[in-house]
């Protein structure tokens, strides 16, 4: 990312936010701070930064927010324009965070959830429309429609820029984390396409984390997702070949994992779960940090693993839990016990006909020695993965 890029970046929303305070308006807002720093992507490297860059943002996308309001209330101009004699920079800083702010906005519950995930990498992550849809490897115009109508619904829900009331907060904020944690997901294993990882996915999310642990020290959830970000993220170095096929866990070089992430991430996890109400980001977390504290494959702890994953099980039981889970009950437990729980598993509407049922069967089969159901299982994985570099892997599985 260049100085440029990472500027707009992060001053993205507070430029947003110094509109919406005086101006009123979300959708307008937004679409003026864009055009901002689309002129700012364009002059900047020609012109230089300018010294007041965040100024420089809130002045240009001010005069754009009066020229779209005019051409929309045309009849309202003279009212406009006294308001219009204060600038808006000069307004007092808010006590209150932008971007906690701007994600709890993005995050309204009138949105579905790909509408969130979109509206809040635009509006407080920077990334501009042609970004979000070579993340999501769908059409820019089916994103700019996606946060067109977000939008529009924000503004008839009657949405005012503030942090939600103590009642709503909960609710609001598991969405939030909720958001992040897809945002993460996808760029550390695409759900399809030719990459493996999608790196701006996953440092923006890491980003966003952080500004919102910063904001929200003492909840043990946003802990523990940043945790499980940073947790994930470090082994990403060795998750990879040269040529970018995939290695699995147990095969990683963990010299190339990155251990100042690694420590970071233990830290929080283990405050988070010394002083606050136990929750499921949190128990990822542990997860996550024991297989990173193991120096070889051969030494994880699957024991406590099993332990952490029953835990998570009854406090937010779902497909991807339960095939973890059974992953770690053969472990402890050998091949023949967690097959026959994946036996049951199987039968459950949300993983029939799933790639990671074949997967995870045929890695049991492997650790049973039946090598030939094991190569059939894989067969059936990679025909039904849309990740190119996960297909391949499993092809490889099934001819070796």
């Amino acid at each position: 990312m260049t100085e440029v890029e990472s500027l707009l970046r992060e001053h993205a929303p507070h430029v947003l936010t110094a509109l919406v305070r005086h101006h009123g308006g979300f959708e307008t807002c937004e679409d003026a701070v864009q055009e901002a720093l689309l002129a700012a992507a364009t002059q900047w490297p020609v012109d230089g930064v300018p010294a007041n860059p965040r100024g420089w943002l809130i002045r240009v996308a001010s005069r754009r927010r009066v020229e779209l309001w005019r051409n929309e209330v045309a009849r309202r101009r003279r009212e406009e324009s006294v308001m219009l004699l204060e600038p808006p920079g000069t307004e007092p800083p808010s006590a209150v965070d932008d971007t906690l702010t701007l994600l709890f906005l993005c995050c309204h519950p009138a949105l579905t959830t790909a509408s969130q995930v979109a509206l809040t990498l635009r509006a407080v992550g920077g990334l501009t429309t042609g970004e979000i849809a070579r993340a999501f490897l769908v059409p820019e115009a089916t994103i700019g429609q996606r946060i067109s109508r977000a939008k529009q619904r924000i503004k008839a829900s009657g949405a005012e820029f503030r942090l939600p009331s103590p009642g709503e907060r909960p609710a609001r904020l598991a969405a939030v984390l909720r958001v992040l944690y897809l945002i993460f997901n996808e760029g550390y294993t695409a759900s399809s396409g030719p990459a493996l990882h999608r790196v701006e996915l996953t440092t923006e999310a890491i980003r966003l984390a952080r500004q919102l642990q910063a904001q929200l020290p003492g909840d043990g959830e946003v802990a523990g997702l940043l945790a499980l970000m940073l947790l994930t993220d470090a082994r990403r170095p060795a998750r990879t070949r040269a040529d970018g096929g995939l290695v699995p866990l147990a095969e990683q070089d963990r010299t190339l994992w990155n251990g100042a992430a690694i420590a970071e991430g233990v830290g929080l996890v283990m405050a988070a779960l010394a002083v606050t109400e136990i929750g499921p980001y949190q128990l990822q977390a542990a997860i996550a940090a024991v297989h990173d504290e193991a120096t070889r494959a051969e030494d994880t702890d699957w024991r406590q693993i099993l332990g952490l994953y029953d835990l998570l099980d009854r406090l937010a039981p779902g497909p991807m839990v339960t095939l973890n889970r059974i992953v770690a009950v053969a472990m402890v437990y050998g091949p023949a016990a967690g097959l026959a729980q994946l036996e049951r598993a199987a039968a459950e509407p949300a993983l029939a006909g799933h790639h990671r049922v074949h997967a995870v069967r045929a890695h049991l089969l492997d650790l049973a020695g039946d090598r030939a159901a094991a190569r059939e299982q894989y067969r059936l994985a990679a025909q039904r993965t849309l990740s190119l570099p996960e297909r391949r892997y499993l092809e490889s599985k099934a001819a070796g």
